[in-house]
């Protein structure tokens, strides 16, 4: 992301002398380069052209302005740079923040085309397919620690699981994406025409054209969408991505792992990859997602996934012209052709016309037909997802068995890779709902009480269930996840509940408890223990091998003791619970809620399952992921294969000895500086947020109030009306509003007064370099303090009348900044990441036009006397405005 190519470059000499200083050693890759040059000249013609020379001028003042405050660090620097954004007018501000909003965009972009462009140079270097983070690397490292047959039925049993969710954490709206892609889109084919020809030249009009209309799409929802809009939302990434990638990272590792024999034979690698959904079944405190909501969810989903099936066994169908002398069809295929001609001889005929003396070719499209028949819902149809995996096995068996092995194990091996993934139900839809929610209606219908709607509505997501489960299979639907499970009978309740609703037919349950807050984690254990003990419990276990799920919550422990201490408390839980589970028997599967942003347990997700606890892994990893972590993970194919590959490379060696004895020894061995970090962290957390006055003081500092005016998702921000207390704040915003007003809180406040309790710089520094789960914690921490920005924070926290707390903030932000660079060297944070420091620092002074703008906004909302004659439904609109261009530039929100 170049400063000076964001916009055609400027001929003043002082301007330029400002951008050269502000580039001096931020290298950036020549390719890079070159896009966002040729995308910010496109920008900046849109502006001339939309808005004149003003408009342009104005943006370029602010632009330099930022940029020398940034490079200059002066005081009378920023002062300039702030007293730019108020001299705007309430019209031009909005346009100047939409302008760098769109700037925010177009260099996202440019910065995962590099990206995909790097990732596809190494995938043609030779070598390269033994990089360290690598399935097949992993399992290279296994084989060596456990032997062959130990780790192949490792590997036979790995799984990675993540579960998209609605949660409102995505900015840009649906249309601001769908704009991106096409971008995406003409930006590869301009990097594949020839130099200055006439493809380069249409992709070059029509990215012009494009950039237009990003300019002119209004950045912000006019209403919120609908848990059925949400639903839609999510299946653009299956239908552009996922469905057609999955089974490329399993091609890909199985090229790995056996080199020319794959494709030839039997493949080694399993269908690992399982996609969970929130989408349309999470309620918990969303009134929009009803049983109704929950079952079309699952019919679009459905629906999805059957076109797509249909439509690859059309494409590989058409490829099998094999002739029947050549190729002669297994008794098995030959039947399962006369008993389609049997039962549809129209299309049969057709078939056969089409395909004569090509058997396997004419199978293959009476599959796909059967397949349409199933999302119609006609006679013909498949009643299971496992009757088209057995037809499919046929013909593959048939295909090997006459010779044609490249096309046994090449096409039909992904078709049924495919199925064994999605089924035919795509996602496996998951509900979720408040234990004190299940509590209320069992109240209800066990006293005697009138029935409330509430209950009612109760009642019938678990006939929702049973329903997708009749229609398409036990993986469609099942899990249940009781949020703030804080005892055994939480868990009871809902099989109580299903009894209630259809008395001994019932749909399959796996209820899954969710710990959340640091009370509950550590009561995890012994509520396991009770809940086991129970013959529903008993009787699933039983019929599933003893698995058992159990989900942690990253935001709200988080939120109730600080990061550091939450970190601690989850690892502390892990091992605890993994130990049971081992002592018990039981086959077990943590499920992490991790947000995006690292006050909610994101940052990287391999480095994350390294530091995990002995057998919390056992080669088994689901976790939540959710808004902008969807589509920046998922979106892109070259990245979203990149990505399964690190995860599951992660959770395969997570079990390995070395890994699981690099763990617990140093945890052993570090468990005093755990218990000075846990108790010195929560202390200084709690100083904070339990000070007097604090809640409403929160909401005055940042946008929280105004955040949850944004048309982010169906979801309410918060579970009651008041801000007098921050339990009834639900993370996210509580993320989302520390990020907007750039100090990320959430992500690290504690830290630096941990660590100088143990005060031991040279034991830290062997605990980070020794200690996986310190390592991780400091990282993320180093990136998250690399988002703030003290200066900008100041002003915000200056909107309250709270000078203590204000100092309280930034006296532990200096602290911890101290400390974090200390342990990770250098004189500042991420020089042990350059790309990525390189990524942050480019970024900061754009971001600091955004926040300029928006202090002026909240000033004016938070003291309307000191408006110069807006009024609150301008400065609200600018200042949302300002929101969403923030969130794209630290790429990041709750």
């Amino acid at each position: 992301m170049t400063p000076e190519h964001s916009f055609p470059e400027p001929t003043d000499t002082s301007a330029i002398r400002i951008i050269g200083r502000f580039e001096a050693g931020r290298g950036i890759p020549d390719a890079m380069r070159s896009d966002v040059r040729m995308l910010g000249g496109l920008l900046g013609q849109v502006l001339r052209e939309a808005g004149g020379d003003d408009l342009f001028e104005d943006v370029e003042r602010l632009r330099l302005a930022t940029i020398q405050a940034y490079d200059e660090e002066t005081s009378d620097a920023f002062d300039r740079a702030a007293a730019i954004a108020e001299s705007f007018t309430i019209t031009r501000a909005d346009e100047v923040a939409r302008a760098f909003t769109c700037y925010f965009h177009l260099v996202n972009l440019a910065e995962e085309h590099q990206r995909v462009r790097v990732l596809r140079e190494r995938a043609g270097q030779p070598g390269r397919e033994d990089a360290a983070d690598t399935v097949a690397s992993a399992y290279a490292r296994l084989k060596t620690e456990v032997g062959d047959d130990e780790a192949r039925r490792r590997l036979e049993g790995l799984r990675f699981h993540p579960v998209f969710t609605a949660h409102p954490t995505e900015a840009r709206r649906r249309a601001v994406s769908s704009s991106i892609r096409r971008l995406s889109e003409l930006l590869t084919q301009h990097d594949a025409a020839s130099d200055d020809g006439a493809e380069q030249r249409r992709a070059h009009r029509r990215m012009l054209e494009e950039i237009d209309t990003l300019w002119r799409t209004a950045p912000l929802r006019a209403e919120k969408p609908s848990p059925t809009d949400e639903v839609r939302t999510v299946m653009g990434v299956f239908d552009e991505t996922l469905f057609t990638t999955v089974p490329h990272v399993y091609r890909r590792i199985d090229d790995a792992l056996r080199g020319d024999d794959s494709g030839a034979s039997a493949p080694i690698v399993p269908a690992f990859v399982r996609i969970g959904s929130w989408v349309g079944g999470d309620r918990d405190g969303n009134p929009f997602v009803t049983a109704s909501v929950t079952r079309e969810a699952s019919q679009i989903a459905s629906d999805h996934v059957l076109r797509g099936l249909e439509r690859a066994l059309e494409r590989i169908g058409r490829t099998l012209t094999l002739d029947a002398e050549d190729t002669p069809p297994s008794a098995a295929v030959s039947s399962l052709w006369d008993a389609f001609a049997d039962a549809e001889p129209r299309v049969a005929s057709e078939l056969g016309a089409r395909s004569p003396g090509e058997p396997h070719r004419r199978v293959l499209l009476a599959l796909a037909h059967r397949v349409s028949a199933t999302r119609r819902n006609e006679e013909s149809r498949y009643g299971r997802p496992e009757e088209l995996l057995a037809d499919l096995r046929a013909v593959q068996s048939s295909l090997a068995d006459a010779g044609a092995k490249r096309h046994a194990f090449g096409g039909v091996q992904h078709l049924i890779w495919q199925v064994e993934t999605y089924g035919f139900h795509l996602t496996e839809l998951e509900v979720r709902q408040h234990s004190q929610v299940h509590a209320k209606a069992l109240a209800e219908l066990e006293g005697g009480e009138a029935i409330s709607a509430q209950t009612e509505e109760v009642l019938e997501v678990f006939r929702a269930i049973a329903d997708i489960q009749r229609d398409r299979g036990l993986r469609a639907a099942g899990r249940y996840v009781v949020s703030f499970t804080q005892a055994a009978s939480d868990l009871a309740n809902v099989h109580r509940l299903a009894r209630h609703a259809l008395g001994d037919d019932g749909p399959v349950l796996d209820v899954v408890p969710l710990f959340e807050t640091f009370a509950d984690l550590q009561a995890a254990p012994g509520i396991l223990a009770e809940a086991v003990t129970f013959p529903e419990f008993r009787a699933r276990m039983a019929d599933t091998g003893n698995r058992l799920e159990v989900m942690l919550g990253y935001s709200d422990s988080s939120k109730d003791v600080g990061p550091v201490a939450a970190n601690l408390a989850l690892y502390e839980a892990q091992a605890k619970i993994a130990l049971w589970a081992q002592e018990s028997g039981i086959e077990l599967t943590l499920f992490h809620g991790r947000g995006g942003a690292l006050g909610r347990g994101g940052g990287p997700a391999n480095s994350a399952i390294l530091a995990q606890p002995p057998h919390s892994v056992d080669g088994r990893f689901k976790l939540t992921e959710q808004g902008e972590v969807i589509f920046a993970r998922y979106g892109e194919p070259a990245i979203a294969m990149r990505h399964i590959d690190q995860v599951a490379a992660a959770t395969l060696l997570a079990s390995s000895p070395s890994v699981e004895q690099r763990t617990s020894d140093a945890a052993a061995r570090f468990a005093d500086i755990a218990a000075v970090m846990d108790r010195s962290s929560r202390e200084r957390f709690f100083s904070l947020v339990k000070a007097e006055g604090f809640a409403p003081w929160f909401a005055t500092v940042t946008p929280m109030e105004e955040i949850g005016l944004l048309a982010l998702g169906s979801r309410p921000a918060r579970r009651g009306l008041s801000v007098e207390s921050l339990e009834d704040l639900r993370a996210i915003p509580w993320v989302f509003a520390w990020t907007q007003a750039r100090i990320n809180l959430a992500g690290w406040f504690g830290l630096g007064t941990a660590l100088a309790a143990v005060g031991d710089e040279a034991r830290l520094t062997e605990a980070y370099r020794d200690w996986p789960l310190l390592h991780t914690m400091i990282d993320n921490v180093a990136m998250s303090l690399a988002k703030t920005d003290e200066r900008i924070a100041r002003q915000y926290l200056a909107l309250g009348d709270r000078d203590d707390l204000a100092q309280l903030v930034l006296d532990e932000m200096t602290l911890t900044r101290e400390w974090v660079v200390r342990l990770t060297g250098g004189v500042g944070l991420l020089e042990n990441k350059p790309i990525l420091q390189r990524a942050v620092q480019l970024r900061t002074p754009y971001v600091d036009a955004l926040s300029l703008l928006q202090l002026r906004a909240l000033r004016a909302l938070r003291d309307p006397d000191a408006a110069s004659g807006s009024g609150a439904g301008d400065e609200q609109k600018r200042l949302l405005l300002s929101v969403s261009g923030v969130a794209a530039g630290l790429q990041n929100t709750g």
